[in-house]
């Protein structure tokens, strides 16, 4: 199968060797002299200006315009996609591997993340500002219905795919890229984030996270198979573990 697995990254870092992927310097349009290896999101039909609000989003949109294949993918430059759990680049998903899966299955997913103590809307409000989640929500009432009880049941859920991680047969993801830069152009055009911090203002690239699940919940058609998610440096879980219940008890904090 002729596929490609886009890495996401906003600065030099090692990459694989293994040409099914291709490493996207996002934001290539705002920052033209950073890097010079990689290959920028700015070329052809794009959206690399928007990076800073749709983070990785922008390496997905260039490669849904501008790339012929078979299957695409969206990984980042320090998670990948793995049937094992090794912090190796060598051990990541391969395309033997992306062939055996796909014999089963249209969409390849990361496993679920849990939040065991809140749903994904407390915890997206405890973490983010709220009104983007609240317009998301009516956008989706009044011009997408179709997809309002899945959007609600993901909300209401204590898991979801996570990271905007995913390879995806180009059927369904011409359709699922069609759908969500949709409702996500029409977000944009209500909310103002001129006043939300540098983070917050990466508003639309948290919302599609919890928009990949509300489409493939509408759309069953498309087989689906999760396998491992692995973070590639060292992570500071008790800090991160802090983190999360702070927000939960005092509320988010920029």
């Amino acid at each position: 199968m002729n596929a490609k697995i886009l890495v996401a990254t906003h600065k030099n870092y090692r990459m694989p060797e293994d040409d099914l992927y291709l490493p996207v310097f996002v934001g290539k349009g705002l920052h033209p002299d950073v890097n010079h290896t990689f290959q920028g999101d700015n070329t052809g039909e794009n959206i690399s200006a928007k990076n800073p609000h749709y983070n990785e989003l922008t390496a997905l949109y260039w490669g849904w315009k501008n790339l012929d294949v078979d299957a695409l993918g969206l990984v980042h430059y320090r998670r990948y996609l793995t049937l094992g759990h090794s912090k190796d680049l060598s051990t990541i998903l391969n395309r033997s591997q992306l062939d055996q899966l796909f014999k089963d299955a249209d969409v390849i997913l990361p496993k679920k993340r849990h939040y065991y103590i809140e749903t994904n809307e407390s915890h997206y409000v405890h973490a983010h500002e709220q009104e983007p989640l609240e317009i998301t929500r009516r956008v989706i009432k009044e011009k997408y219905p179709k997809y309002l009880p899945a959007f609600e049941q993901v909300m209401k859920q204590r898991s979801a795919h996570y990271f905007n991680m995913m390879v995806m047969k180009k059927q369904p993801l011409d359709e699922y890229c069609s759908w969500l830069f949709a409702v996500l152009g029409d977000v944009e055009n209500q909310v103002d984030y001129s006043n939300y911090s540098l983070y917050e203002q990466r508003v639309f690239g948290f919302i599609s996270e919890l928009l990949l699940d509300t489409w493939l919940l509408t759309h069953p058609e498309y087989r689906t198979v999760e396998v491992n998610r692995v973070f590639l440096e060292k992570q500071n879980w008790p800090l991160k573990i802090a983190k999360f219940l702070q927000r939960k008890i005092v509320g988010r904090r920029d």
